[in-house]
Parts: structure tokens; C-alpha cells; sequence
């Protein structure tokens, strides 16, 4: 929590659309970002879901949604930093007989982490959605805890035997497959082939573009600076401006593999990072669905009550 009212303790990832923030060529009206470096940026959720650690905070989507009805004290606005196609997060072991999605029924499959995590919400949307798999035939075994710890995990989901490492289990076939695992063993591959093409089908085909991260700040920030959400929006969105430019004129050095998805994003629907409630209110209204199918809310939301009001008609 910073001492200075006007000097905001902020963290977010180094990316694209973050540079001219982080090396201070943008800056909040009114404002100062200092910002806190955490290397492993779930942490970083975790220390805000649980301490209110920071005035300005990323945060994965479906924390938010959970931490929100857990009654966390803080409250988004859309800005949405990093999106992705899920497709390629869903492993298998190639000999353990899984031929195709509808396979994983009637199976243990492995979640990186917690149930609640935004990457495992939307593979299991796209296992149900786009490949007919019922989700509550499958035994859902979590790596980890969630960042909201009073939140309940329905039936099906369980943890980790104790001293057991999920991609030693998937290289050997113990569980079948895995979402979100890390593994270079020969005998696990994503069950998706051509996973970033059948993504970017999927987008061309029905606009199914995931958002997984957005922004928070805390409850009594905003209630002691009124400016301050328009200040943090406006200054995210500069910075994306400028990260777009260069996109578009490739004139950034050594591109990341973000960098080339937005690129290829780009040719498909323009601006591969909008910013603001209406032009993501089909995608988000999805999440909240998901979510709720998946038994991570109690019950649905209303969209916009989970931005800050002087930011819900702002669009970058």
C-alpha cells in the first residue's frame, strides 16, 4: 500500500502493450505507477487476492470473478492486458488410449494449479463448446491450491496426491492428460493438433477470443481518488496505442510469440487488444458463463456491475 495517495503501487507484467508504462514514457494524469517487479505474476494475484498488497494489480479474469463474490475488496477495470487461444494447453500421453476430446470422459485429467485458474476455465469451455465433452464426467485433479481460499470445489474436483508431481503422472500415463502442464516428454503432445490455427479458426468462425487478464484496484483507492480509474484507463490505453503503432509498422526487435499472435490477430479483427466493456461484452459475458457452468461462481453477475462506473462506457 503506498503512503502517497497520488503514487499508485502497481504491478504488471513486462509486455507489449505495457513498455511505455513501464519505462515511464506514459504516465497516469495526476498520478505515479511505482511499480513492483514479481517474477512469477500468479504470486503477485495471490498477494492481492489475499493481503491487498498493491493499489493497481493484473489479475486473471476468473480470480477477479471469484474474489469479487468472495467479497475481496477491489474492483476491475477493463483493461484487458493478455489474451490468448487455449487449444494447445490441453496435453495427453500419447499412449494412453485418448483419441479424441470425448475421450477424457469417465477420466482423471490434471489442471496446472487451481480449478479456478482462467487458462483451465476457458480449455474446459473449448472442451465442451467446440468438441461435445461433458465436463462433469471427468475428475478434475489439482497441482495446487486456489487464490481465493475460502472457495469450495464441487465433487469432481480433487488435489493432488501428496508428493506427486502432475507432469512426472502425464509422462507416464498415471493421468491421461493434463491443462496447462509444462512437459518435453516424448510421449506427451496437446491433443488439439495445429493448436494456434484451429485457435485462430475458431475466432474467424465465432469470434472466440479468450481474455485471461485484466486490471483491479483497490476498493478504497478508489473511493479516496475519484480520478483515479479514468487516470490508470487512459494511461493503459496510451501505452497500448503505442505498442500498436510500432505492431503495425513492425518495428518491434526481436518479437515474442505474443507479439506475432497479435500480429496474426490483427489481420482478422483489427485491434487485438480492445479495451472497455462493449467491445468485449460477448466474450465476457461467455467467461461468466462458463464459470458458472464449471460451479466457480454461485450464480451469474451482471457485466457491468464488476467495472468501476466512471469506466464503463471508456473504450481504447
Amino acid at each position: 500500500m503506498s503512503t502517497n495517495p497520488r503514487t499508485l503501487k502497481t504491478v504488471t507484467r513486462t509486455q507489449g502493450n505495457n513498455t511505455a508504462l513501464k519505462d515511464g514514457r506514459v504516465k497516469p494524469n495526476g498520478f505515479t505507477f511505482d511499480f513492483e517487479e514479481v517474477p512469477v505474476l500468479p504470486q503477485a494475484f495471490r498477494r492481492m487476492v489475499r493481503g491487498l498488497e498493491f493499489d493497481v494489480s493484473e489479475m486473471a479474469v476468473t480470480t477477479y470473478l471469484t474474489a469479487r463474490e468472495h467479497g475481496v475488496e477491489f474492483t476491475a477495470l477493463p483493461i484487458f492486458l493478455v489474451r490468448d487461444f487455449h487449444h494447445g494447453a490441453i496435453l495427453h500421453n500419447l499412449k494412453a488410449g485418448i483419441k479424441t476430446p470425448k475421450d477424457l470422459e469417465g477420466k482423471r485429467v490434471g489442471v496446472n494449479r487451481g480449478y479456478t485458474v482462467t487458462t483451465g476455465v476457458w480449455a474446459r469451455a473449448i472442451l465442451q463448446d467446440q468438441y461435445g465433452v461433458n465436463l462433469d464426467k471427468i475428475t478434475w485433479v489439482l497441482s495446487g491450491d486456489e487464490h481465493v481460499q475460502s472457495w469450495q470445489a464441487p465433487g469432481n474436483v480433487v488435489p493432488l496426491e501428496a508428493d506427486r508431481k502432475m507432469e512426472d503422472m502425464l509422462a507416464s500415463g498415471e493421468i491421461p492428460a493434463a491443462i496447462g502442464a509444462s512437459s518435453d516428454h516424448p510421449n506427451v503432445a496437446p491433443l488439439i493438433p495445429n493448436a494456434t490455427e484451429t485457435g485462430l479458426e475458431a475466432l474467424r468462425e465465432s469470434g472466440h477470443y479468450p481474455i485471461n487478464h485484466l486490471v483491479v484496484v483497490r476498493n478504497d483507492v478508489l473511493e479516496e481518488n475519484p480520478d483515479v480509474a479514468v487516470a490508470v484507463f487512459n494511461a493503459f490505453a496510451e501505452s497500448k496505442r503505442l505498442y500498436l503503432e510500432q505492431l503495425k509498422a513492425g518495428q518491434i526487435e526481436n518479437p515474442t510469440a505474443i507479439d506475432r499472435l497479435h500480429v496474426q490477430v490483427m489481420e482478422i479483427i483489427g485491434d487485438p487488444l480492445p479495451y472497455g466493456i462493449e467491445p468485449n461484452r460477448k466474450v465476457l459475458e461467455e467467461l461468466i458463463g462458463h464459470a458458472t457452468r464449471q460451479k466457480i461462481l454461485r450464480k451469474p453477475v451482471k457485466l457491468d456491475n464488476l467495472f468501476a462506473e466512471t469506466t464503463r462506457n471508456l473504450i481504447a
